[in-house]
């Protein structure tokens, strides 16, 4: 590639800065500005680049190959991607499972209109385990699929939480359940309803004079979110939410249990697993190599919305073809 890919990124939390990091990483890219709706004088990067107001990134249209949209699912990205789908060619980690195929649809029409590219739903999951989920049910099927999450920090639960009103502060833990797990690694094929996989787990900091019991209320009957899960809401302080909670681990399984033979008398377990000191950071890490497999693809002439599903998966490296047949095939 004999231009480096000029990126941008929306949104300056834990994944915007891990994304700046991750962009930094590869000698391919450059990073050309970092927008966000609060007051850029009171921010600081990570490296040698500027932040600029959202209001100004109308005036980027010619300067960034790549928006990378680092808000949250709950509220930011709905909204966020079909409109700057509309300007520039985005990626984004909406994680709302229930509401992928609604976003799709509003993201591809803007996209369309316009004839650029808007990735969705890319990290690891949705992104990496969708894409294990896809294969192992092509491999195998007469079986079943079986995903779990964590022990970890969800991304996008936390930041559900802490919108909500009273909220100061907030994370939540996925907790597979350990028995389950062993179940189908066995081959028991078990029937497994989603209270029977995880457990939720959130350590809240509420405001002062806040109403706690209202907001614990809010969190186990969020659509979506928690309404379906065995969730646990302890109100801790600050000050311990920075001291015990300030890391960002999580990771997960996916496995498909299937039977091979004339009668079914093989079993075949497939197992995929991430265990990751750091979410935000491995989610950038993706999220910045999908970035230049749409580049590539806006080479060819494509457009439109796109998920991983849609990439070939040669896009995401910086190798070329020889590279790639001598060393990885």
């Amino acid at each position: 590639m004999s231009t480096a890919i000029k990126l941008g990124i929306l949104g300056y939390g834990n994944l915007g800065k891990a994304t700046e990091l991750s962009i930094k990483a590869n000698e391919d890219m450059e990073l050309v500005a970092i927008f966000t709706r609060r007051n850029p004088s009171e921010l600081k990067a990570q490296t040698d680049t500027k932040i600029v107001s959202v209001e100004e990134l109308s005036n980027y249209k010619d300067k960034i190959d790549i928006l990378i949209l680092c808000g949250g699912s709950a509220t930011d990205l709905p909204h966020q991607t079909p409109e700057f789908a509309k300007s520039f060619n985005v990626i984004d980690s909406f994680d709302t499972h229930a509401r992928i195929p609604e976003h799709f649809s509003n993201v591809n029409k803007s996209a369309k209109e316009t004839n650029h590219i808007a990735l969705i739903s890319c990290g690891w999951d949705p992104g990496l385990f969708s894409l294990n989920r896809l294969m192992a049910d092509s491999f195998l099927p007469n079986g079943n699929s079986y995903t779990f999450w964590g022990k970890g920090v969800s991304q996008g639960h936390s930041d559900a939480i802490r919108r909500i009103k009273g909220v100061k502060n907030g994370v939540q833990y996925t907790v597979p359940n350990e028995e389950s797990i062993n179940r189908v690694r066995k081959g028991e094929n078990p029937k497994l309803n989603t209270r029977e996989k995880h457990l939720r787990e959130c350590f809240v900091v509420a405001e002062e004079g806040a109403n706690k019991e209202e907001i614990e209320k809010e969190i186990k009957n969020m659509k979506n979110y928690f309404d379906e899960y065995d969730t646990i809401v302890n109100f801790i302080t600050e000050e311990e939410l920075k001291k015990n909670h300030s890391k960002m681990p999580h990771g997960g399984f996916v496995l498909r249990s299937g039977k091979t033979g004339l009668n079914g008398e093989n079993n075949e377990i497939i197992e995929y697993s991430l265990r990751l000191d750091s979410n935000p950071e491995f989610t950038a890490s993706v999220l910045t190599a999908y970035a230049r497999a749409v580049y590539k693809l806006k080479e060819k002439g494509d457009f439109g919305a796109k998920t991983v599903f849609d990439i070939p998966p040669a896009l995401l490296s910086k190798k070329s073809q020889e590279e790639l047949l001598k060393e990885m095939l």
